[in-house]
């Protein structure tokens, strides 16, 4: 039986295994670090027993949890084996279409609860000017990766098929915009890491109108669905992508 991707008899490999790597294997095994808090996208790097131990939290019980996710009948799209342009096409389909749909909606609801509670509840009034740096940076950031970055990685790949030359870039090579997007992928990471704490991580009271609960169940889900597209990113799609320009490099093709 595997266990995302190792054997039962390996458990001890998993505990120095990287949350990144754990999530590459399987991305089930990311609802699990949702709820732990274990931030697998940017601080992804950390292995499971050292972000258990900066947590607190006890590494066997997480494990056994990783094994119980592992042993769901549950079928998830393996991701992580998609060809570079099939998972440009899930990141832009899933997740920059997500943070364009639901950021005005987000929006709204945030205006309408520090119109109403704000006098009350000064955090919300932080909450909202934090989110909007978000939005603003986050509309900047899709739209440098789907004009820029994502066309120049499906130009590499029609490269590599067709044993053809790449167009020259103005970037220089791929680390380059790569670098500012993972910065970029830091600074909206740690906004939410700041919203989460002002809202007592997304809690209210059972008296808090519904706008408000929306307003804080909509935050949680947006940063759920930041951490698995900051992954997707980071841990698989920007080292693969580098790994192919230098391939390219070798053949003459770039």
């Amino acid at each position: 039986m595997n266990v995302l991707g190792i054997q039962e008899g390996m458990l001890e490999k998993l505990r120095k295994t990287t949350l990144a790597d754990i999530v590459t294997n399987n991305i089930r095994s990311a609802i699990i670090f949702e709820e732990l808090r274990l931030d697998f996208c940017c601080k992804g790097r950390r292995t499971l027993e050292e972000a258990c131990a900066g947590k607190k939290l006890d590494v066997k019980k997480v494990v056994d949890e990783l094994v119980n996710l592992a042993n769901c009948e549950r079928d998830d799209q393996k991701v992580n084996t998609m060809e570079l342009n099939s998972l440009i096409d899930h990141i832009v389909d899933n997740h920059h279409q997500y943070v364009r749909r639901i950021t005005p909606v987000i929006s709204a609801h945030s205006d309408k609860v520090v119109s109403v509670h704000g006098e009350n509840h000064p955090e919300t009034v932080q909450i909202a000017d934090l989110f909007l740096a978000v939005r603003d940076e986050l509309e900047s950031h899709m739209m440098k990766e789907e004009r820029i970055l994502f066309p120049y990685i499906k130009q590499m790949v029609h490269a590599r098929e067709k044993s053809e030359q790449c167009y020259p870039t103005h970037f220089g090579t791929i680390g380059n915009p790569i670098s500012i997007m993972e910065l970029e992928h830091v600074s909206a990471g740690e906004s939410f890491d700041k919203i989460r704490e002002l809202s007592g991580n997304y809690s209210v009271s059972g008296k808090a109108c519904n706008t408000f609960k929306a307003l804080y169940s909509e935050l949680k889900e947006f940063e759920e669905d930041l951490h698995r597209h900051i992954h997707l990113e980071n841990n698989i799609l920007f080292p693969r992508s580098i790994e192919l320009e230098h391939k390219l490099l070798q053949k003459g093709f770039v």
